[in-house]
């Protein structure tokens, strides 16, 4: 297949002790890549790290935004940039080191077949592996997962994985502006739109590795935004499908179904 524009879109906050190392490997396993950071105002300097290594290595650009507004918002603001100059996919990836970058050839190799619209890096697929986690926080995670897929009947397994590639047609076509998430629920908001638009997604294992520094972005409020909006989706879902099946009823008949 040929070789697709691709971007790599990283959101810091207060990722100067991570974004040397993830850059440096990040360029080593797809040095034909471009890559983007995120950045939400760090006071720790990170974008100005960023901007003094990137000077090097190349094919390194910064986005500052002047506040911590969420990965979601992040994220959208990563891919718009990226649509608005012509990449052909785009892969997200935290910049802590809990994902390794040498799996992201194999992100992008699983777009090859041009049919493919979302690859998802899955902790709980076969061969896929969180070696460092406690089992309450494995559990939290399996079964908020467990739950996503089922009300959303989303047939993914690991859909809070933010370690992923998708074709930019597709994020042009989902138009992210109108999602609602903020934090790691933006995950499962956007396979549940690749899935809702018909598009097919696939997962490959990976190793998810602990933190090595600094301080974890999750937190309680986090994952009860993603409870309640998961539930929301699936509740406004099936009451979007219930009044279209009234109205198909009394188009046919005259009156309701």
């Amino acid at each position: 297949m040929p070789r697709v524009r691709t971007l790599i879109v990283i959101p810091t906050y207060q990722e100067a002790a991570n974004v040397a190392e993830v850059l440096g490997r990040t360029r080593e396993a797809a040095p034909d890549a471009e890559i983007l950071v995120v950045d939400d105002g760090s006071p720790d300097g990170t974008a100005d790290l960023v901007e003094r290594l990137g000077g090097d290595m190349g094919g390194v650009h910064v986005l500052r935004r002047t506040t911590k507004s969420g990965l979601g918002t992040a994220y959208r603001a990563g891919f718009d940039w990226g649509l608005e100059r012509g990449f052909e996919a785009m892969v997200e990836m935290d910049a802590d080191l809990q994902h390794d970058p040498a799996a992201v050839p194999g992100l992008l190799g699983g777009l090859d077949d041009g049919a493919t619209s979302l690859v998802i890096g899955s902790r709980y697929v076969a061969g896929g592996t969180i070696p460092q986690w406690s089992w309450h926080r494995r559990a939290l995670s399996r079964y908020g997962n467990r739950y996503a897929g089922f009300v959303l009947g989303l047939g993914v397994l690991d859909a809070t994985s933010g370690f992923r590639a998708y074709r930019a047609d597709v994020l042009a076509e989902l138009d992210a502006s109108h999602f609602r998430a903020q934090g790691y629920a933006f995950q499962i908001e956007t396979a549940y739109a690749v899935h809702r638009a018909g598009g097919h997604i696939i997962e490959i294992p990976i190793a998810f590795t602990e933190r090595a520094r600094g301080q974890s972005k999750m937190s309680g409020r986090v994952v009860g935004e993603a409870l309640v909006l998961v539930t929301w989706w699936a509740v406004r879902d099936r009451l979007l499908r219930r009044g279209r099946r009234r109205a198909g009823g009394r188009g046919r008949s005259g009156v309701a179904a």
